[in-house]
């Protein structure tokens, strides 16, 4: 069994959202990019990233990756359960939005794997970051906040499908 502890307010989540919402308005005055959303962590953050922006976007896409499976720990194996064709993104201006980046493993693969679909550009917006835990250079062009080196749980993350649905961001306490 495991305890939640809080780590991030749902006041905080909504700043966070917020800020990032007017920084890629003021990047994307007179575009309109195609929003990647990586399934299944990241739902609720693009939901209420795309509401704040003021920005028209093209398109929603989805993508689905993965590299933990049940456990709290990436098993550095990134697995692309769904994807998207050329057509969705060639082209066009993209931001891929993530719940959080760890490893960097998983979106160094989703932002190489879309680049070579030959976007006019491809940024990266992520709510959260663990940089402690990085072993894969990532270049996060829209960052939320940085997290400490804890399991995450809510406001879309989860554990084993568990917790998605908090509005607010917690740190899992392993009981024995």
């Amino acid at each position: 069994m495991e305890s939640l502890t809080l780590l991030i307010s749902a006041a905080d989540v909504a700043e966070a959202v917020q800020r990032l919402a007017q920084d890629i308005d003021k990047d994307y005055a007179n575009r309109h990019p195609v929003i990647v959303v990586v399934l299944k962590g990241a739902f609720m953050f693009a939901a209420d990233l795309v509401r704040a922006m003021q920005t028209p976007i093209q398109t929603i896409e989805f993508i689905q990756a993965s590299s933990y499976g049940t456990a709290t720990v990436s098993s550095g194996a990134v697995s692309v359960v769904m994807g998207l064709g050329p057509e969705a993104i060639a082209h066009q201006d993209v931001i891929v939005v993530e719940d959080i980046i760890d490893t960097g493993t998983t979106t160094a693969r989703i932002l190489a794997d879309l680049q070579t679909y030959q976007p006019a550009s491809l940024k990266l917006c992520a709510l959260m970051d663990k940089p402690d835990r990085r072993k894969v250079a990532v270049a996060i062009d829209y960052l939320g906040m940085a997290v400490p080196d804890r399991f995450i749980v809510g406001y879309g993350t989860d554990f084993a499908q568990k917790y998605r649905q908090l509005g607010a961001v917690y740190a899992i306490e392993e009981e024995n």
